[in-house]
């Protein structure tokens, strides 16, 4: 073989090995690249359930601080009478 085939066989390896390196590169990129893909759907889906609860929940505290409200204010109406029937005896 002569020295400029030799050169020429050799440039053929080499870029023969770093297009193989290249597409297992790409290869392990995009396995990546859909594996985030995938795990930012879940994250996606996750944060719409949890975004759905909390505002069942706030709805809940809501209605909880209202009947709290309505009890307080029952509740000052009875002491208000029973400080009028005390009064009044």
């Amino acid at each position: 073989m002569t020295p400029g085939r030799q050169s020429l066989y050799i440039d053929n390896m080499d870029t023969e090995m770093i297009k193989q390196t290249t597409e297992t590169n790409l290869a392990a990129l995009e396995s990546h690249l859909q594996a985030l893909i995938t795990r930012c759907e879940q994250l996606a889906a996750e944060n719409q359930s949890l975004r759905s609860q909390q505002a069942e929940l706030e709805a809940e505290r809501d209605e909880l601080m209202q009947q709290n409200e309505q009890a307080r204010v029952r509740i000052d109406a009875m002491v208000a009478r029973l400080k009028g029937l005390e009064q009044s005896t």
